[in-house]
């Protein structure tokens, strides 16, 4: 087996670099592999990249000169993200079926009017449209025809009906539902009204099942023994302590380090804080963790932002908590930004890199006329607002009451910000794995 290009991946200091034309040093590396069509040898291509949302990605692509069969996949190498996430599209029309898709091998697809379903790990992870996944359904349900065709008659004719079905679905004449359940969370649907919310796109993050956890290989290891003569830490002792263990830069994918701590936040409750440093491609990242349970109501924080002193106020956001600024339209779902403890004016700015500057359908080839002018505008909106030169409000809706917005009149009263306690609904219950609450209005307080 032959290397070619792998000193090349090497001496790059990272294995995954930024996708772009003008990187002269990233080139694939080719492997000479075995063909399983005609078992000569072929040239397997592999590429490590990096395309935002789908994180860290390979690209592999295999020809053979003997027979001429190429194949190209693409498999995630990011990590698996906290929540799984589950996309609900509800399509009406051609243009959604031209809605681009990142698919992960975890995924699960499903339309429910046809009772079909595409489990996870029978296709491989892929950049596509929606109509790209039907025909790839389409393909495998009739590659095997003729041999069904000469062992069960009955079964073919099934199948070419049911064929027939998902062919018209890409003419898209009647509305039908479009949906993908990714537990490891690294799969995406195209929202092509963005930043404004799609109302044909529901998207839900949700903790994983004990089974789900085990398909994506993140099992305990189970009880540990514990070294005789060592006592547990306290709760106190942890409290003053950072803890620190080793991980991967989620950029980068070098070795570094992440320091947890738990932190007391006055007028609020206690959280833990992971903080990740690396040294090699200088990433910094920090993340939240509620150290209580759900609370028995949700919360609704809303600030008027009059003055640019608003934006130096701690923020806890969960990830749990939406984020709306209403005179944007700007509505972010549960999970999009993951938990934060940074300031107002660090939100905001996390807000714009997300929409803006990591939109992967309005980047380079995958950009729309007008898309990425349209976004540039919406991210020089944010900007006046972090900057006072126009007023705003701020919405943190949490279901699970874990949020926080600094007072800076505290204890007394805040005139700008207003807190509301509410009741669950049903369906913000279920996205909490709790469904045996009642629902009631808001109740302020």
């Amino acid at each position: 087996m032959s290397l070619i290009g792998a000193e090349e991946v090497r001496g790059s200091g990272s294995l995954f670099r930024d996708i772009s034309a003008d990187d002269e040093e990233q080139q694939p590396v080719e492997i000479e592999s075995l063909c399983m069509r005609c078992h000569h040898n072929g040239v397997t291509r592999l590429l490590l990249t990096k395309i935002p949302f789908f994180r860290e990605i390979i690209v592999s692509s295999f020809t053979c000169d003997s027979c001429g069969w190429a194949n190209t996949e693409i498999q995630s190498a990011g990590k698996i993200q906290d929540q799984g996430v589950s996309y609900t599209l509800a399509v009406r029309s051609k243009q959604d079926m031209n809605r681009e898709v990142v698919k992960t091998d975890y995924a699960t697809t499903r339309i429910p009017e046809l009772d079909f379903e595409i489990p996870a790990f029978t296709q491989k992870g892929a950049l596509t449209t929606i109509e790209g996944i039907v025909d790839r359904a389409i393909s495998g349900l009739e590659q095997d025809q003729p041999a069904r065709k000469a062992v069960d008659q009955v079964a073919a004719v099934k199948i070419e009906s049911f064929i027939a079905k998902l062919q018209s679905l890409k003419e898209a004449a009647s509305p039908f539902t479009f949906i993908i359940d990714d537990p490891s969370g690294n799969s995406f649907v195209e929202n092509p009204s963005a930043p404004e919310k799609d109302e044909a796109l529901h998207v839900a993050y949700y903790k994983r099942s004990l089974q789900q956890e085990s398909m994506l290989g993140l099992e305990g290891t189970g009880n540990v023994e514990k070294p005789e003569g060592k006592a547990e830490n306290s709760l106190e002792e942890m409290r003053n302590e950072v803890l620190q263990f080793n991980t991967n830069c989620p950029e980068c994918n070098a070795p570094a380090e992440t320091n947890m701590k738990l932190v007391q936040i006055p007028h609020f409750k206690e959280v833990i804080i992971m903080a990740t440093n690396c040294d090699s491609c200088g990433h910094r990242t920090n993340e939240v963790k509620s150290g209580g349970a759900i609370e028995a109501l949700g919360t609704r924080i809303s600030l008027h932002i009059t003055d640019p002193s608003d934006m130096t106020r701690d923020v806890l956001k969960s990830e749990t908590c939406r984020v709306e600024i209403p005179e944007l339209e700007l509505e972010l779902g549960m999970g999009a930004l993951g938990g934060k403890f940074t300031t107002l004016e660090g939100l905001i700015k996390d807000i714009r890199d997300l929409i803006v500057e990591k939109n992967p359908f309005t980047l380079g080839d995958s950009s729309i006329p007008g898309q990425t002018e349209k976004l540039k505008a919406f991210g020089r909106k944010l900007d006046q607002i972090i900057e006072g030169q126009v007023k705003a409000h701020v919405i943190l809706d949490d279901p699970a009451g874990n949020s926080y917005l600094q007072n800076v009149y505290a204890p007394e009263a805040d005139p700008e910000m207003k807190l509301e306690n509410y009741q669950r609904t049903y369906e913000q219950n279920e996205e909490l794995g709790l469904n045996d609450m009642k629902t009631e209005g808001y109740e302020e307080r």
